[in-house]
Formats: C-alpha cells, structure tokens, sequence
C-alpha cells in the first residue's frame, strides 16, 4: 500500500499499476476512518483488481467554520486503516491542489435532491460536494466508486453527478453499518463522550420504533408524530429533522408501502451533528 499526497504521485502510480487497462475502485472519504469505511473499501476489493482510497476533509461542503477545523484529522492511522481493509493505494491531496488554486463549489440546483433536509440545513453543503466528487471522479479514473448508505441523500447527489458528467462509471452503495447497541457508525461519534453516545442511540431506536408501527399498519403520518416528539422530548437531543422520504427524489413520502422509502434524521447531541436513515419497510 502506498501513500500519494499529489496528483503527479497518484498518476504515475496509476501508470506503473496499468489502472487504464484494469478493473479499478475508488472509495472517497474525508478520513477518521472506521468499520463503516472499512467495509466500503472491502466490498470495492471483491469487485476490482486494485483500490485507491482519498482522504480529504473538503471545504467547501462545510459551512460552519467550526465544524471544518474541529473535523478529526488522522491520515497515517487511516493510511494503516486502508491498507487493512484492502486498498492498494491512499490518495491524500491537498484541497488546492485537487481545486487548482482556492477552494471553490458552483452552485448546484437540483431541487429537493439538493435544496431539502441536508441541503437545506447545510446551507451550500452539496455545491462542495457535487464539486470535490466531480473533481474526484476526473482525476482518479475508476471503474467504479462506492459510497456509504448511512449518507443518503448525498448517494442520491452522486448518482445523478455520474449519471450526467461520468456516465460510464457504476456507483456501489454499501449498507449502513452500525455499532452493537444500534448507533450508525460515524467518524464524528469520536467526539461525543460515553453520555453522549447513550443519548445518541436513540436516533436508531426511534427509527426502529417508526419501522415497527407502521409494520404493523399504523399511518406514516402518525408514526412521524410519535418520532418527533420523542426526539424532541428527549434530553440531550436537539432535533433538526425527522421525516419519511424518496430516496431518489428526497421528496417526502407518506405512504407506508412505497417503494424505496426511508425514515431520515439529523439531530445535535452535545455539539455533535448526527444523521441516520433507514428503510421504512424491513
């Protein structure tokens, strides 16, 4: 496994390993990397001859200041990380190099895609994202990429990003990978203590609870309610958002039977932004 920190290094890698003419993946990351990661990289492993893992905490899709500067930064562990679960190769470039100069995202209109839930929360989020994954996919030349359910809103951006500007590249969703007491695995759960990881886990409980009302044929709407005020009457939790939407179009969806829809959530718990889904029909 080998460490590339420029664009020159990544390619005259990508040119001794004869990328061009092989089966390859990618797995974008920002780093911290854990099992959840871990298990993207292993499954682009099963499917290609060789992986290449970026490590890259964007600046452009953040739009707290605080949030980007406080992002744990940990390369040489995630290189070690990455060779562990079966990358070839971790690509590590400066965001100016990749961007060229200063960091900068075009506005990005897509509507709901782009504009509800995350986007509407994060204010600019996806342009950054849209941007550094545009820039991503043209430089590393994969075969195919893969990217994490547990963010599923921005596996919906990326695959309408391929579909328009990278038509020939297959993007691979890998499940949402949790912990054993249910909370979905997160490089930002490093920062919360042992009472805010208890507190966290009820953002899973709750989409848990939603699953099992309306299995039993209670109403979306209903099972909504009931979620919301358990969230919102749950200390330590600030709710943002909790609804039941498409996950193609991310338009809301209130019928308990419709195809592809899940329950998605964003809270704070002691600072911390935490965000989870799940399907609403198991």
């Amino acid at each position: 496994m080998v460490l590339l920190h420029s664009l020159e290094e990544l390619h005259a890698w990508q040119r001794d390993n004869a990328w061009a003419s092989r089966q390859t993946g990618f797995v974008p990351t920002m780093g911290a990397l854990h099992e959840g990661h871990a298990s993207l990289i292993r499954l682009a492993a099963e499917r290609c001859e060789l992986v290449v893992v970026s490590v890259l905490v964007n600046p452009t899709q953040f739009n707290e200041k605080d949030d980007f500067e406080s992002y744990p930064r940990t390369l040489d562990r995630d290189a070690v990380f990455a060779s562990n679960a079966g990358a070839h190769a971790v690509f590590a470039p400066s965001a100016e190099e990749l961007y060229g100069g200063v960091p900068s995202a075009p506005s990005v209109d897509w509507g709901p895609l782009t504009h509800a839930y995350e986007g509407a929360h994060r204010p600019g989020h996806f342009d950054g994202v849209v941007a550094v994954v545009d820039l991503l996919f043209a430089t590393v030349r994969p075969s195919l990429s893969v990217f994490g359910e547990k963010d599923l809103q921005q596996v919906a951006v990326v695959k309408r990003l391929a579909r328009e500007r990278h038509p020939n590249l297959e993007i691979v969703v890998g499940g949402l990978v949790r912990d054993d007491h249910g909370l979905a695995l997160s490089s930002r759960n490093a920062r919360l203590d042992q009472e805010g990881l208890v507190t966290a886990r009820r953002l899973s409980r709750t989409l848990r609870d939603m699953q099992d009302a309306c299995a039993k044929g209670g109403d979306v709407a209903e099972a909504l309610i009931a979620g919301r005020e358990a969230l919102d009457t749950t200390p330590g939790i600030t709710l943002e958002y909790l609804d039941v939407v498409d996950t193609q179009s991310f338009e809301p969806s209130r019928g308990a039977q419709d195809q592809g829809a899940h329950v998605v959530v964003a809270a704070h718990v002691q600072g911390v932004r935490l965000i989870d889904n799940a399907p609403l029909r198991t």
